[in-house]
């Protein structure tokens, strides 16, 4: 079975394609097109379709990575989106929970306010009421209201409509029944209840993911409109799977009716793609540092399991949005981050990045801002030759005119300037990855790290030594890992409900009956996609917590009847994980069961095994031999590095750095002090050298400087 993995970036769109009999597999990149990111997504797949001598009619699957809502929110560019709730709570998009994202800011932008995902002359308000705890109904549903309400939204040329009824998540018979209103009224136009989108408590959190659906929900259904269609009149009969937040994908009708369930699309699967990474090399604790060209993204692999974003604190473009995601972190740091002097004589490095246009200065398309890509280059860290496989020249006197042009400024050497740059941002993403780890009770240093993206390999020893990190493994394809992740991920729909019921009064039919009933609409969904039976299953969820707390803590429930035995484990393990996350627990006080949750997984065929790369000889896979400057023991030194070719390596061997292994996709950095060996299935492992210092102080050891080291 030939299946493809395709995923946008800013830059390039990277494209997979293997076939899961022979085990072969190939990569392909194209330019991305920001105007319709679906022309270079059907470029790329025809392209490496006809390189490699494959009939587009051949492939049978196409898993996507999608950029469409991410950019849309961060951009603030989505549909002009209406709201019908419930009389007496127009602003509660606005209102939020008085909670300020900056507690001691006087000055901060507040999101939801400052850029509200639908104005307030687009809210409208109609008579409803149910009541908890059961939604049943105190005032019918004012239907005249409904109709009213859509037809003043239409007027107003809203593009999209969201549906928000207090207490909904409980019964959603007055969302549904308005919903067929307003399709009757304005048909054409995107209609989304909060029920449908997210069917839990708290009612701003619940409104604004609603809102944010209809917000982004035209762009969305547009793109995967556009990209259906462009498959069929290439004549592939092959089925799309769009890639969720919650590290599994969808079909298309479930992402047009549901896009918020994209809005991480793109960064999900490089946790996916480090996640089989660490599979493969058999490591069950992994950080992952995917590095493009403007971001970094950090993800956590624990026991062979990715962490899921807590409702506490998940947001993407600053609004809190309640549906399930892999928990990462983002930051902007990337190979195209612009390094300067910031108001107060600071050396910085990013956030901000050159792009794709103009880029760093040593691409040559006039970049005139001295760049990380440009401080690798005057380091000695890119082969100007090999960039790209050799398909692009690097301009090295225009990467030193930049940063020299910065050393000047900041009364530094050329050297100097350019190794900061380095330092500034393996500093940055050592941060990001200790908020994602040692600030969550995590010692990283029990976690090898996958470093992955183009620049990922770059940097990835020397951000690892910060932390004390011992190993880092580099995929196959670094600079395509996010699309090799697509293809690791399986079908995946959650399913949700309120329950608040007391560990002292368990209700269990309520209970068995919620999950029972779960579980036959995930069913029903699953079957829909036409996936067996024989390759569904499903995994059972619960946020618990002790009576009189804010949030919650999930924990895992098994499949089949719950009894008071098997309550009694689930309980321990809440114990166990509260005491883990909070440092204290309370084994004797009433535990609630706030929401239960079924996860229903369809297998996909799966990337698998990698075959065997490379089986010569060490001489075989050298390049040239050049000099390149690292910073050892606190001086900058020039030292005598080999330049290998990623293919030719031979495997098993373990070779001392410092090194640099070029290949297609993405360059890779062995700093002095680590050696390096290529493994049978693909994997490149970095060993790291690290002092025994606490998490985030690892430094050299004591060694002497290398005969061919001169200090610059």
């Amino acid at each position: 079975m030939k299946i493809i993995g395709v995923d946008v970036g800013g830059t390039f769109t990277d494209i997979v394609l293997t076939d899961t009999q022979t085990r072969r597999l190939v990569i392909h990149k194209v330019a991305s097109t920001a105007e319709d990111p679906s022309v270079a997504v059907m470029r790329g797949i025809l392209e490496i379709c006809e390189i490699n001598a494959v009939p587009p009619a051949d492939i049978a699957h196409v898993f996507h990575g999608t950029t469409v809502a991410t950019n849309a929110v961060l951009q603030h560019r989505g549909a002009t989106a209406g709201m019908i709730t419930t009389a007496g709570y127009r602003d509660i998009l606005h209102i939020g929970r008085h909670q300020r994202p900056q507690h001691y800011s006087i000055r901060q932008g507040i999101p939801w306010q400052d850029r509200p995902l639908v104005r307030r002359r687009h809210r409208k308000t109609v008579v409803e009421r149910l009541v908890p705890p059961r939604g049943d109904v105190r005032l019918p549903l004012d239907e005249e209201q409904v109709r009213t309400a859509a037809r003043e939204l239409r007027a107003a040329g809203v593009e999209s409509i969201a549906i928000c009824f207090l207490f909904s998540y409980l019964n959603p018979v007055h969302e549904a029944r308005a919903r067929a209103i307003v399709e009757q009224e304005c048909p054409g136009l995107f209609v989304t209840t909060s029920s449908e989108v997210s069917p839990q408590f708290r009612e701003f959190e619940r409104f604004t993911t609603a809102a944010m659906n209809a917000f982004i929900g035209p762009l969305v259904c547009d793109y995967v409109r556009n990209l259906e269609a462009a498959l069929r009149g290439a004549d592939m009969v092959a089925e799309l799977h769009v890639m969720c937040s919650n590290g599994g994908v969808a079909t298309p009708s479930t992402v047009s009716r549901l896009p918020v369930l994209t809005l991480m699309s793109g960064l999900a699967a490089g946790v996916m793609g480090g996640a089989w990474v660490g599979a493969l090399a058999k490591r069950d604790h992994v950080i992952t540092l995917d590095i493009g060209g403007t971001s970094a993204d950090i993800g956590v692999v624990t026991q062979g399991r990715f962490a899921e974003a807590s409702a506490r604190d998940t947001f993407v473009g600053g609004y809190p949005i309640m549906v399930p995601m892999i928990d990462l972190h983002t930051i902007g740091a990337g190979g195209g981050s612009i390094a300067f002097i910031d108001e107060g004589g600071s050396f910085k490095v990013g956030p901000h990045s050159a792009g794709a246009v103009p880029g760093p200065a040593a691409y040559g398309f006039g970049g005139v801002a001295a760049t990380v890509t440009d401080a690798n280059l005057v380091l000695g860290r890119l082969d100007k030759d090999n960039f790209l496989g050799g398909a692009m020249q690097l301009d090295a006197n225009a990467a030193t005119a930049v940063v020299r042009e910065l050393a000047e400024r900041l009364g530094l050497t050329l050297a100097e300037t350019a190794e900061g740059i380095i330092a500034i941002l393996n500093a940055n993403m050592a941060n990001a990855i200790r908020a994602r780890t040692v600030q969550k009770g995590i010692d990283p240093r029990d976690y090898a790290l996958v470093a992955s993206g183009g620049a990922g390999p770059l940097h990835g020893a020397e951000v690892a030594r910060m932390l004390g990190i011992r190993e880092v493994i580099v995929p196959p394809f670094p600079g395509a890992s996010s699309a090799m992740g697509l293809l690791t991920t399986d079908l995946k729909y959650d399913a949700i409900q309120t329950a608040f019921l007391l560990s002292t009064q368990m209700d269990y039919a309520r209970l068995n009956g919620g999950f029972t009933d779960m579980e036959e609409r995930l069913r029903a969904q699953l079957q829909r996609d036409r996936i067996d039976a024989a390759r569904v299953r499903y995994e059972r969820y619960a946020d618990v917590r002790y009576i009189g707390q804010g949030y919650e803590l999930r924990v895992s429930l098994p499949v089949g009847e719950i009894t008071p035995e098997v309550l009694r484990a689930v309980l321990q393990e809440f114990h166990a994980l509260h005491r883990s996350e909070y440092g204290h627990m309370f084994p004797d006080a009433p535990v609630e069961f706030v929401n239960i949750r079924v996860t229903g997984i369809g297998a996909t065929p799966g990337l698998g095994e990698m075959p065997a790369r490379g089986a010569g000889t060490l001489a075989d896979a050298l390049v040239k031999r050049d000099q390149t400057i690292f910073r050892v023991n606190d001086s900058l030194l020039e030292l005598q590095t080999s330049f290998y070719r990623r293919d030719a390596l031979p495997l098993g061997q373990k070779i001392a750095g410092p090194a640099v292994i070029v290949q297609v996709d993405s360059t890779t950095i062995v700093p002095p002090e680590c050696a390096f060996s290529a493994v049978a299935n693909g994997l490149l492992v970095i060993d790291v050298g690290v002092s025994e210092t606490p998490a985030g102080g690892g430094r050299y050891r004591d060694r002497n400087e290398s005969a061919a080291a001169v200090r610059v």
